[in-house]
């Protein structure tokens, strides 16, 4: 089996997945269609004049980007330009009809899905690891449901209750993952202690997300660290950052920046790798993972104590 053979055999495994992944197989379509490219001796441009494609097209396939995967005609054509032998080409073209299966989230309407955040919520299933830093709320994938719609009533005060019904419903089916056994990506969740003081919905609700706090810190794959008020050199970047990697494949890591009504993707590795720089320089500022629990139960006992 040659090299490029045996690369591609180790992606057989995401075919048998029980669930859909569409963006994890999206960029893997991608990521091994620019090897193939490469392996043949073509630079991007050479390949996209070749099939008369736009530059920008071609980049687009080969980042996995878009809701929706490329198109098999596209993907058959790169493949017969590279001279990519069949084997390599029936396992692709299977990643690429997998990735045209609808994850869970894709069946939300797209006033609650934009594409960036669905592009989010794929790459945070495809995850093998998520970090996190928050200065304003708790990490989406730690929230209970009433904090949950807490902070959707303070961000959509206007909001009708069935749409806030189905935000909340759609944050909540984002936790399990941390649940799914084996396959569950690992959890590092730095935090800011004003996050614990500022009371949303209520006292009650606060008592029962410190507590839920308490217990997934204590799961072997999440660590949450909280970084005190009285850190005052703490280099703490203005925005929340959540940094994806993808456990190899190839797959660049991915760093998250979101907006009110949008987001940034940065896949380039020199920027990656300063957000990668600074959750290591908060984690090292931040109290230990078992210190910052001791904090959430004195915390949640002191500040909001059962009525």
């Amino acid at each position: 089996m040659s090299a490029e053979s045996h690369r591609i055999s180790l992606l057989e495994p995401y075919l048998d997945r029980p669930e859909p992944a569409p963006t994890l197989l999206k960029m893997l379509v991608g990521v091994q269609l620019a090897g193939f490219r490469e392996d043949a001796g073509l630079a991007q441009d050479q390949a996209a004049r070749a099939l008369g494609f736009s530059p920008a097209k071609l980049s687009r396939i080969e980042a996995g980007k878009g809701r929706r995967p490329p198109a098999e005609s596209d993907v058959r054509a790169l493949l017969e330009l590279y001279g990519t032998d069949d084997y390599e080409a029936s396992v692709l073209l299977k990643l690429l009809h997998r990735a045209g299966e609808p994850g869970w989230w894709q069946r939300y309407d797209k006033r609650l899905m934009p594409e960036w955040f669905d592009r989010l919520v794929g790459l945070q299933e495809a995850a093998a690891a998520i970090r996190t830093f928050e200065i304003q709320y708790v990490p989406g994938l730690l929230q209970t449901p009433e904090y949950t719609r807490a902070v959707v009533r303070r961000g959509l005060p206007t909001a009708p209750s069935a749409e806030v019904r189905r935000r909340v419903e759609l944050r909540t089916r984002r936790t399990e993952l941390l649940q799914r056994g084996e396959d569950a990506p690992q959890l590092w969740a730095v935090i800011d202690e004003s996050v614990l003081l500022r009371v949303l919905g209520s006292v009650d609700v606060m008592r029962e997300q410190l507590a839920h706090l308490v217990e997934m810190a204590q799961r072997s794959n999440v660590t949450v660290q909280i970084v005190p008020l009285d850190v005052t050199n703490a280099s703490a970047p203005a925005i929340p950052i959540t940094y994806l990697r993808f456990g190899g494949l190839d797959l660049p890591d991915v760093v998250y920046l979101e907006h009110i009504r949008s987001a940034n993707f940065l896949e380039d590795q020199d920027e990656t790798e300063e957000y990668r720089l600074a959750l290591d320089r908060l984690a090292d500022e931040a109290l230990t993972p078992r210190a910052s629990l001791e904090l959430l139960r004195k915390t949640m006992e002191q500040r909001y104590p059962k009525a």
